[in-house]
């Protein structure tokens, strides 16, 4: 499946989801719900996925968790703030690096329009 075929989907789904609960709910509500959604839209999804770490002679197998890794390409990291910090973006962006994944979306789903809210981020992108 191509790149935009699958964030096509993400973005789709993310949206519906927003429409239908609205915002001022817990992240983790959000982070399930839209796994759900996506899995209906025939992606593979795996929620909380240990992110290693690796930094001279240390190694941590799971340092950090993926909010969610879509067909094995795209990230999503979800929350629900009042306002996105740029610590959040460049969270992803370390997440992104860290699992060598081109395409990473920060969705903020406490925002009164998703389209506030909703930030796609490239790392080494090829088509």
């Amino acid at each position: 499946m191509k790149i935009n075929t699958i964030t096509g989907k993400i973005v789709d789904r993310a949206y519906k989801l927003h429409s239908a609960l609205g915002p001022g709910l817990l992240e983790s509500v959000y982070e399930r719900c839209l796994e759900l959604d996506l899995r209906e839209a025939g992606l593979i999804v795996q929620s909380q996925v240990g992110v290693p770490l690796r930094y001279k002679k240390l190694a941590f197998d799971t340092g950090y968790r993926l909010d969610l890794l879509v067909e094995d390409i795209v990230i999503i990291e979800v929350k629900s703030v009042e306002v996105l910090a740029p610590v959040h973006f460049s969270q992803l962006l370390t997440y992104m690096k860290l699992y060598d994944k081109p395409i990473g979306f920060l969705i903020n789903f406490n925002s009164k329009s998703l389209k506030d809210g909703l930030h796609r981020l490239v790392n080494n992108f090829k088509e």
